[in-house]
């Protein structure tokens, strides 16, 4: 029986812990699987080499691996706002831009107390089966390893974006449809960033799968411990200045663990620091960005250890001269993000290059197709603007919201990045950061200033077709 809408509700507002797996055993297990995968390579394609991945994998540190403890609906919230731009920029329709809310009633407390999938979570359809274990195994990766990155570096405000989104300002290839194509990449990059410092980059790789493992499950056959040493051959596509600086973290996630949805995370150091951006001229977060060209084949070069000579191998090579600019990128990509998430429409083009889609922002789309930035609630002590949705939730209508504080929205609207990037920085303190809110069902607050919100709304307003 299904439950009701506000059953529903609530459940998604309810903390609930999720199982954090990372030990040297883990370790153990990637490592055969990835000789397993690079024995079926050889057999297969001939290759002779073991793929290249991220060397020096550990497991996360002892306080890190603590359950993490979250509403089903923050994790909807993390997703939305990492891929918010990602999916808006492709198709600016609202059933991209809220491809959230068809996990509203995925999720809730299982037999042994721990967040799991619920019936309907469990039998989607054939065809939206690995959709789901891709878009929820992000969920839970991301917010195991934005939690990771938060406790390394409490002092400052934590920014996810997609990676396709950010390389293709400077990697894109050549014709007339720009695009990173078939390369190897990582899936996310997190920023943790305070106004006039060196922002910290981390390389995130996420995954999620559908496996129930039992007994007879080798470890060359889990899926987590495969995805897990792909997601190193992504992770190790990435470099900031030059070979093995860039820190990582992969993760992958078991959607029907026996004792409940179960995060599995391994991390990889490195320094990863960008240079602090300038207060004002070249450079600075408000100046249009200017597109690279960077050499992807042959661009990482690997000293020689082990007997080896140096050699050189494909990736995406951010050189130490571009480090600056860099960082501008990841900012403006940012900003870009957050006016997405809010709503926005043209005001998103001037933090864009052509090769992000800025054409797609700059001219307007027919009626209905995009979301805008057409609301406005006070909640708790702050006003956010942002743009909404109604949708029925078991018969009943149900109000979404996505949006930002409006001082800071502002300010990103009239191309002040960096004022921006202080103000939410000075104000990051002082946002409610509770599971719902007055008048509000579940609440998921970030830190940066911006919501997500789901209420339903009024029988006044509920009358028509049910």
């Amino acid at each position: 029986m299904s439950a009701s809408m506000e059953e529903v509700l609530s459940r998604l507002s309810d903390p609930l812990p999720v199982h954090v797996n990372s030990s040297a055993t883990l370790v153990t297990d990637t490592d055969k699987a990835a000789a397993a995968i690079d024995r079926r390579r050889a057999k297969k394609r001939g290759e002779q080499e073991p793929s290249a991945r991220k060397p020096g994998v550990i497991p996360l540190r002892d306080v890190d691996r603590q359950d993490l403890d979250i509403t089903p609906w923050s994790l909807l919230g993390v997703f939305a706002r990492a891929t918010t731009l990602a999916r808006h920029g492709r198709g600016r329709g609202l059933a991209e831009h809220w491809q959230c809310l068809k996990y509203c009633q995925a999720l809730a407390a299982g037999s042994s107390g721990y967040l799991s999938l619920t019936d309907e979570g469990q039998s989607p359809e054939l065809s939206y089966r690995a959709m789901q274990a891709r878009e929820l195994g992000r969920a839970f990766g991301l917010a195991v390893a934005e939690r990771t990155i938060r406790s390394r570096f409490p002092d400052r405000l934590v920014s996810t974006l997609d990676a396709e989104a950010v390389l293709l300002a400077g990697f894109a290839r050549s014709g007339p449809r720009p695009t990173l194509g078939a390369r190897a990449r990582p899936d996310f990059f997190v920023e943790a960033w305070r106004p006039g410092e060196p922002s910290q980059i981390f390389v995130v790789t996420v995954n999620g799968n559908h496996q129930i493992a039992t007994k007879r499950t080798s470890k060359a056959d889990r899926s987590v411990f495969k995805q897990l040493a792909r997601g190193s051959e992504r992770a190790e596509q990435f470099h900031l200045g030059r070979w093995n600086t860039t820190p990582c973290l992969l993760l992958s996630t078991e959607l029907l663990a026996k004792e409940g949805v179960t995060v599995n995370a391994l991390q990889a150091p490195g320094e990863g620091l960008l240079p602090t951006r300038p207060s004002e001229g070249r450079g600075n977060g408000d100046a249009v960005l200017t597109e690279r060209n960077h050499t992807y084949a042959g661009a990482v070069k690997l000293p020689a250890a082990d007997g080896r000579q140096e050699r050189a191998q494909d990736g995406f090579l951010i050189p130490r001269k571009d480090l600056g600019w860099y960082g501008q990128l990841l900012a403006r990509t940012g900003a870009a993000g957050q006016l997405a998430f809010a709503g926005a429409s043209t005001e998103i083009a001037q933090y864009l290059t052509a090769k992000q889609g800025y054409k797609h922002y700059a001219q307007q789309t027919f009626a209905g197709s995009s979301s805008v930035r057409d609301a406005r609630h006070k909640i708790g002590s702050t006003w956010y603007v942002g743009t909404d949705q109604v949708f029925r939730l078991n018969r009943r209508r149900v109000e979404a919201f996505s949006g930002m504080a409006e001082d800071l929205y502002e300010l990103l609207v009239k191309g002040k990045l960096e004022a921006y990037r202080q103000r939410a920085y000075d104000l990051s303190n002082t946002f409610q950061t509770g599971t719902t809110a007055p008048q509000w069902g579940p609440v998921s607050f970030g830190d940066d200033g911006s919501v997500m919100a789901l209420r339903a709304l009024t029988k006044a307003d509920d009358t028509d077709g049910s």
